[in-house]
């Protein structure tokens, strides 16, 4: 067990070390970490489009499961796991894709940070600062909005994982009846979790622009 820090510190400073080497090697062809920045965040809002999308599309085949005869028990259970295995998939991406800018921003700022003392001029000193600062309350801004769309996420997953698991061991009518009831409770939480993705979809919109102009 004394082992594990060490373990834990090793694999930080290799991560740390893999990251240096990738960001010098695209600074070599022009692309710097201000640009690799902006790129995750388009992919970043890309994934949570997608997402919002998936889980839409996963909550209306929950919906529909009032519709079917017992009889297709077996295979809207079969539908059922696969929307959901499709939004966990997404959910996910989408917090991969939150790590990827939180670490690139950390690097970019203190990058930034490290250059404010190479400059002579005071004046220009001041106006680079002043965009650091400014960039980095953007950036600060945008993960949290990220972060909060994302947390929305597991409380709709779990209901989901709910569903799929109760239809799994009761494919009978009781199990429609029930699932209708806690399809029908789901439907604010996921209205909310668009709402917050949509807010955060929109968030990445305005960093971009921002960071272009």
């Amino acid at each position: 067990m004394k082992s594990l820090p060490l373990l834990l510190t090793a694999c930080c400073l290799v991560l740390c070390s893999c990251q240096s080497a990738y960001y010098g090697a695209m600074e070599k062809f022009g692309v710097h970490k201000r640009d690799i920045l902006v790129d995750r965040v388009e992919e970043a809002r890309e994934a949570q489009e997608e997402a919002k999308e998936q889980f839409e599309s996963a909550f209306e085949e929950f919906l529909a499961v009032s519709e079917v005869d017992v009889g297709e028990l077996k295979a809207v259970y079969d539908r059922l796991q696969a929307a959901f295995d499709a939004s966990e998939a997404k959910a996910k991406a989408v917090r991969s894709r939150i790590e990827a800018i939180d670490e690139v921003s950390k690097a970019l700022f203190k990058e930034w940070e490290g250059e404010l003392e190479q400059y002579t001029s005071r004046e220009l000193r001041a106006v680079s600062a002043g965009q650091l600062e400014s960039t980095r309350e953007l950036s600060k801004n945008l993960i949290q909005a990220m972060d909060s769309a994302a947390a929305k996420m597991d409380p709709v997953l779990n209901a989901f994982r709910d569903q799929v698991l109760f239809l799994k061991h009761n494919l009978n009518a009781q199990a429609i009846a029930a699932l209708n009831k806690t399809s029908l409770a789901l439907r604010e939480e996921v209205e909310v979790l668009i709402k917050q993705m949509e807010a955060s979809i929109d968030e990445a919109n305005a960093f971009v622009a921002q960071m272009r102009s």
